[in-house]
Formats: structure tokens, C-alpha cells, sequence
């Protein structure tokens, strides 16, 4: 899973996996969901993200994984 947030358009994308999307649902207003040829969820659109989530913390609680970084 990865989260990118890009500040010139003040989307955050959450790709759920790495697959392409072949299609995309608008839940609420700014709100895209991404799905695969089999239906299954790989990504979450979220535009005007700072007026939907709080992008100060992330807080990770019991991860299974490793955790990664990437500069800017």
C-alpha cells in the first residue's frame, strides 16, 4: 500500500494495490474509488484532501510490514 499525497492539487492517493484500475466510482463529492477487472478495490482518490482528513499524523498500529519512506 502506498499513500501519495501530491500539494499542488491537494489530492491524496491510496494505492491498496498494484494493479491497473479499470474502473472508478465517485462515493461522495471528491471521493474516487478504483477497482480492478475483478471488481476488487486498488485505490482511493481523495481530492481537497486537507478539508477531509488529517494529513499531520499518521499513525500506524500494530503493522505487519515494514514501513517505508521516500523523499520528496
Amino acid at each position: 500500500m502506498k499513500l501519495n499525497y501530491y500539494a499542488d492539487t491537494d489530492s491524496l492517493y491510496i494505492d491498496l494495490a498494484e494493479r491497473p484500475s479499470v474502473e472508478s466510482r465517485e462515493i461522495s463529492e471528491g471521493v474516487v474509488l478504483d477497482y480492478d477487472g475483478n471488481g476488487l478495490l486498488v485505490g482511493i482518490d481523495i481530492d481537497h484532501a486537507r478539508t477531509k482528513v488529517n494529513l499531520e499524523r499518521l499513525i500506524l498500529s500494530q503493522w505487519p510490514a515494514r514501513v517505508e519512506t521516500t523523499p520528496d
